[in-house]
């Protein structure tokens, strides 16, 4: 069953408990086979249930966006890779992409580098000192400076998916986009928003999608209706 999911679709497990999070993924057999497990689930045990889910045949991101001294992020990458977890996330700066590339070595952990988080806009850049220019301008400044430490991918708004796309480095390169929301769906602590067929469209090869589906009445027929509506 999980061979026939389209792995396009990441479902996000953002829970508070192990439990929550297990039974969701019980509920979506057969229709998601692809979870992302990020800072949050460190609390309850998401490193065993990544482990977990690779053995019953599904497909892992670990979202812990690591940022840290080279030889951390090194160290971390290192092991984690080792979980057979499918992607991993790490903040865009070169030296850190650098150091998780090291790090994972021979593994087949894909390195996702960081843009900027989809929940900022320019006015949370100016709160950080980031320098000006339109969020776009920067975050494809980025992408091409991540893939050029080695990034097998970015995370990156759809907004930006495009742009991303046309850059020469960016060929073979995996664009990953959360933020995604429904029409006429709240966007929560989201800013640079998409609904899913358009993010595809705009060339993402990902899209991950949290409380549309974990916190639908029906989380099936939301994760159903999410998957019809791809191109």
């Amino acid at each position: 069953m999980i061979g026939q999911t389209d792995d396009r679709l990441i479902v996000a497990l953002d829970f508070v408990a192990k439990g929550h999070a297990t039974d969701m993924v019980g509920k979506l057999a057969g229709i998601a086979g692809f979870y992302k497990l990020g800072l949050g689930s460190l609390a309850w045990g998401g490193l065993e249930l990544a482990f977990e889910l690779k053995n019953d045949g599904m497909r892992v991101f670990l979202d812990l966006k690591l940022f840290d001294i080279a030889s951390v992020v090194a160290r971390a990458a290192e092991r984690l890779s080792a979980l057979d977890v499918d992607f991993l996330t790490v903040h865009g700066d070169p030296y850190v992409v650098r150091s998780a590339v090291q790090g994972r070595g021979d593994a087949t952990t894909k390195i996702l580098a960081v843009t900027f988080l989809t929940s900022v806009d320019r006015r949370d850049l100016d709160a950080a000192l980031v320098r000006d220019g339109a969020i776009g301008d920067l975050a494809k400044e980025r992408a091409v400076r991540a893939f050029d430490a080695g990034a097998d991918g970015i995370i990156a708004s759809a907004h930006e998916a495009e742009s991303i796309r046309a850059i020469p480095s960016a060929t073979g390169k995996l664009v990953v986009t959360p933020g995604i929301r429904l029409d006429g769906g709240a966007g929560n602590d989201q800013k640079r928003i998409m609904t899913p067929g358009a993010a595809i469209n705009a060339g993402v090869d990902h899209i991950v999608v949290g409380r549309p589906i974990i916190e639908a009445k029906n989380p099936v027929d939301a994760a159903k209706k999410i998957l019809a509506g791809l191109p």
